[in-house]
């Protein structure tokens, strides 16, 4: 499983997602908006985008933070 991870600088939720996608042996694609990324490529990506982060797993868009962790709750049981 291959991950995207749309975020920006000094936020909390992409830092919980990205240490969860790591804890659950995903490896992510870093899209920061705050860097090399623009917020018209994250709403090209992603046109309903309010918050960061936005995560795709496998092209499959998951939604934020909490989507992202209880995706993979019940995609493990």
């Amino acid at each position: 499983m291959k991950a995207i991870i749309w975020c920006r600088n000094s936020c909390v939720y992409c830092d919980q997602a990205k240490k969860l996608l790591t804890a659950s042996g995903i490896e992510y694609e870093e899209r920061n908006i705050s860097t090399e990324w623009t917020l018209d490529q994250l709403l090209e990506a992603v046109p309903d985008a309010k918050t960061v982060p936005q995560i795709f797993l496998d092209d499959k868009l998951i939604g934020g933070f909490t989507q992202l962790r209880k995706y993979l709750m019940t995609s493990s049981s």
